[in-house]
């Protein structure tokens, strides 16, 4: 069985395209101790989505990644660090 997490998320402000500034932060957080371990352990490719933040009217970016079961308490244990 599958189950999908956000595994990281951030906020940018009101911009024109979102896509084209979520890149920068979403690299930078692949290259951290935990967005390796994502990316090294994830059942797929993980995914980013942008929605406009209701509180700032800017956006919110969420990458969600999806973990067999095996690796699910091990991302639970490492998220809360």
């Amino acid at each position: 069985m599958r189950k999908k997490f956000q595994v990281h998320s951030f906020e940018l402000g009101d911009l024109d395209d979102a896509t084209v500034y979520a890149v920068g932060p979403i690299w930078e957080w692949q290259k951290t101790e935990i967005g390796q371990w994502v990316m090294a352990n994830a059942a797929d490719i993980p995914t980013w989505h942008t929605n406009i933040s209701e509180t700032t009217l800017g956006y919110e970016v969420s990458v969600i990644a999806e973990f067999e079961d095996e690796k699910i308490t091990e991302w639970l244990l490492r998220s809360k660090t």
